[in-house]
């Protein structure tokens, strides 16, 4: 009888571990969700380690570890540049709202001694792309804290700064002054409407805004090379200036990657001078902002070094 009750004691066991194990909720780890959004956002691991501020290898740990947890496939490895599976494009939906739950629920219950306002001011030409993911990204930290964003030209950044009007202050410029730092150094290219033949014309038309510190550095490239030029729109509008350059009424340059929508790059095969480098400068204010303004530099300046 002892025996008998033994054996049924441990039958039992095993069925109540079985139903145990089972039935346990299992949970997505959210180290590993965000490493998979950053590759998938970056088109790979290199850059997207960068984003994160850690090594590669700890990268693709995370990736790996949330394989297996899902028992699928996310990443196609196949090829030089990683893409998605039929799973991964699944799941990245699902990860994007769980971290920004996720970042929402600690910004809202530990970051309510955070409030105030912080004033960054970019050139109109460099907002996009890298600016709009900052904000987002500084929002979800620090909810409480309004960013207030001044588009404008260098110039006029640079005195605003000086006398204390803004607390942040991006530039275009050939070179640092004195308590700014480079974060990029990016050559300036021809943009022109798609498929547009007015870069072909001579005098070649030209289209800036008044205060573009670019002009004159294309200009001289011009003189240098033999190419005459007019100045065909002068405005302080830069939608004026993108909608003569979309109507292939003339030419225009931006900084390399930050191509307005509607105009592309010019293929010009030499019939265009190549144009210098400039650089993006970062300065922020040792008097303003305080250690918010801290943080929304180094935000700034991981974007730039992604």
């Amino acid at each position: 009888m002892i025996l008998v009750r033994y054996d049924q004691f441990f039958k039992r066991m095993i069925v109540i571990n079985f139903i145990t194990e089972s039935d346990m909720p299992r949970n997505l780890d959210m180290t590993a969700l965000r490493s998979f959004v950053a590759v998938a956002e970056a088109g790979g691991v290199t850059r997207a380690a960068g984003f994160l501020n850690l090594t590669q290898s700890a990268v693709s740990m995370q990736l790996k570890r949330l394989e297996d947890a899902l028992q699928l496939q996310l990443l196609d490895r196949s090829s030089r540049q990683i893409t998605l599976t039929g799973a991964g494009e699944q799941l990245l939906g699902y990860a994007r709202r769980m971290m920004d739950l996720n970042d929402e629920v600690f910004a809202r219950l530990t970051a309510q001694e955070f409030e105030g306002e912080v004033l960054l001011g970019v050139p109109h030409d460099i907002v996009y792309p890298v600016i709009p993911k900052v904000l987002q990204r500084f929002n979800a930290e620090y909810p409480r804290v309004k960013v207030q964003l001044l588009s404008s030209y260098t110039m006029r950044l640079k005195e605003q700064f000086a006398k204390g009007e803004v607390d942040i202050i991006l530039t275009t410029e050939d070179s640092t002054d004195a308590g700014g730092e480079t974060l990029a150094e990016l050559p300036l290219v021809w943009v022109g409407a798609p498929g547009g033949t007015c870069w072909k014309t001579r005098p070649l038309r030209l289209a800036y805004e008044r205060n573009c510190i670019f002009r004159g550095s294309v200009q001289a490239a011009l003189d240098k090379v033999g190419v005459p030029w007019e100045m065909a729109v002068e405005s302080n509008s830069t939608r004026t200036i993108e909608a003569t350059v979309s109507a292939d009424l003339a030419v225009h340059t931006v900084l390399a990657g930050s191509e307005p929508p509607h105009v592309e790059r010019i293929k010009h095969g030499g019939m265009l001078p190549e144009l210098p480098s400039k650089q993006i400068n970062l300065y922020r204010s040792d008097v303003t902002g305080g250690a918010v303004a801290s943080d929304l530099a180094a935000l700034i300046r991981q974007a730039y070094r992604v």
